[in-house]
Order: C-alpha cells, then sequence, then structure tokens
C-alpha cells in the first residue's frame, strides 16, 4: 500500500479530506484504503512525564532515617 499523509480537523464527526490529496483518492475509487488517526496528545504526554519526572526526583532526597518523621 502507498501511504498519503495530511493533517486536517474533524467537524462534525467527519474528517475533511484536503483538495490536493482528494484527487489523488479519486484516482483509486473502488480500492482498499487503510485509515490510521493519530492525535496529538503532547500536552497530555508532557504532564504525565513531568509529574513522573518530580516525584522520582523528590523521592530521591529522602533517607530511610527521615521516617521518624511519618508517624507525625
Amino acid at each position: 500500500m502507498r501511504a498519503i499523509e495530511f493533517t486536517t480537523k474533524i467537524i462534525n464527526n467527519q474528517i475533511q479530506v484536503p483538495a490536493k490529496v482528494q484527487s489523488k483518492l479519486m484516482n483509486n475509487m473502488d480500492k482498499d484504503v487503510r485509515v490510521i488517526v493519530l492525535l496529538d496528545d503532547s500536552d497530555k504526554y508532557d504532564d504525565i512525564i513531568f509529574k513522573e519526572t518530580t516525584s522520582e526526583q523528590f523521592l530521591k532526597g529522602y533517607t530511610v532515617s527521615d521516617s521518624i518523621y511519618d508517624n507525625y
């Protein structure tokens, strides 16, 4: 299979195919296609990485002798 990649927006639950790509699709009517949707979730992923990293860094400074404060 040949790949055609483009970016677009979802409007009314429909993926809009750009005009420059439509001509490529018109020449391939009645052929099987595979659609892969990749959502940009980099903000969410960045938040998860930040929380994990800060937690790890905080606990690196914790020692066994600090456990005496856990009961107060």
